[in-house]
């Protein structure tokens, strides 16, 4: 495969990306929320391997079409799993203003919280990742991971602003401990 088909396929994979980031945000994201610039969002590792990922199969596919018909296969496979990490990096997000917040997930309907929903949170480690879940009033549970890139400011604004929506002095708040990744009340039996 020469340098030129590498380059165009390398231009045409990133190039897709970032129009279907551009439309994506326009389409999907018009609330007030989204506006704020306040967000909770994946770690960008998560483009950058599917980018890659993506890259590597269409050339793994291009290469098999020579070569043989496993190798197109197998690079049809990376592609998936390129686009897979891709939307799912694109899909995920909390944004959140003075006085709520929108959980988006990957197939799941975005849902607006007010922080005064939040009744309390457990906290998982997995693998070294502090995984901090939230449970809702509405019988729903917000999963947030330690390496998500805004996760420690959006956990102290959505401290405060609980405590002001629930009518909570935050210094009484004897379960309030940042450094230990506790904001809220331990929620028993979840």
């Amino acid at each position: 495969m020469g340098l030129g088909v590498i380059i165009v396929v390398a231009a045409l994979t990133f190039g897709v990306c970032y129009l279907l980031d551009k439309g994506f945000n326009k389409v999907f994201r018009g609330k007030v929320q989204h506006a704020s610039g306040l967000s909770v969002r994946l770690n960008k590792r998560y483009a950058t391997i599917g980018l890659v990922m993506a890259f590597l199969g269409v050339c793994a596919i291009f290469t098999g079409l020579k070569e043989g018909i496993a190798l197109a296969l197998g690079g049809g496979v990376v592609l998936l799993i390129g686009i897979g990490a891709i939307v799912y990096f694109l899909s995920f997000g909390i944004y959140y203003d003075e006085d709520s917040f929108i959980y988006t997930s990957f197939g799941k309907k975005s849902v607006t919280y007010r922080f005064g929903q939040i009744e309390g949170q457990m906290l998982y480690n997995v693998s070294g990742n502090i995984m901090i879940e939230l449970y809702m009033k509405d019988g729903r549970s917000v999963s947030l991971q330690s390496t998500m890139v805004g996760v420690y400011p959006f956990m102290d604004h959505a401290f405060q602003r609980w405590c002001r929506q629930t009518g909570r002095d935050p210094v009484a708040c004897d379960f309030h401990d940042p450094d230990n990744s506790c904001w809220f009340p331990n929620v028993e039996g979840k």
